[in-house]
């Protein structure tokens, strides 16, 4: 870890550092080894990743169920749950290589109240309890990712989609269909203002009611 990163890690993990370091190893090596991550991420794997997403955690209240969709090598759902070890945490991916990896790195960091469900998101509505808080590190646009991920959000819940500066143009794109989702009007928000050197926004979507799941027209999608 660069030591000007170190107060801040400090500050944003506190006495759950130690889970965090060594999550920190587990991505620099078997996660870079399994193509998990990029060789050219492993050296701001603090900054860009670990700090960028544990920043998140303030935004979910104590002792909130938490479904990460399409968690990848973890990120955010398992930084969420090595910073916040109150949180019920469900990491849902579709891939073997990247759930093996995934369930290693539970066992590894004791993480007892963490699970891995190798599935995409739609193949879990009606199989996972709903979520009090859904999070995504975004890479698709907002009304897909609502449609994946409001289906596993309880009513009165939300989607905590981590985005970039396209966030607000996003949600002005795709009002209407996140209003046919259930959704109630989207807000911007910030994390790690004052700590992180560019803080972490997120589009904050709360599940206001349910709405009848279309018919699946056939096909592969999802997370």
């Amino acid at each position: 870890m660069p030591s000007e990163i170190l107060p801040v890690a400090e500050k944003v993990f506190g006495d759950r550092l130690p889970q965090a370091r060594h999550y920190a190893e587990l991505l620099v090596t078997d996660g870079v080894v399994r193509g998990l991550i990029g060789p050219r991420e492993a050296p701001r794997i603090w900054e860009r990743h670990l700090l960028n997403c544990a920043v998140v955690a303030d935004l979910i209240p104590s002792g909130a169920s938490v479904v990460d969709v399409g968690s990848g090598a973890g990120l955010p759902g398992m930084v969420l749950a090595v910073a916040r070890p109150d949180l019920s945490v469900t990491l849902v991916e579709p891939l073997a290589r990247r759930t093996a990896f995934l369930s290693e790195a539970v066992t590894a960091l004791g993480l007892e109240r963490t699970s891995v469900v190798r599935a995409r998101a739609e193949e879990c509505v009606g199989k996972l309890p709903l979520a009090d808080v859904v999070t995504a590190r975004a890479v698709a646009p907002l009304d897909r990712l609502a449609g994946w991920c409001l289906p596993l959000t309880a009513v009165g819940g939300r989607l905590l989609a981590m985005k970039g500066a396209s966030a607000a143009a996003e949600i002005a794109e795709h009002a209407e269909a996140l209003g046919r989702l259930g959704a109630g009007t989207p807000s911007v928000r910030t994390c790690g203002d004052g700590l992180l050197a560019e803080p972490t926004t997120v589009v904050e979507i709360v599940r206001e009611r349910e709405v009848a799941r279309p018919r699946k027209a056939g096909g592969r999608r999802g997370r």
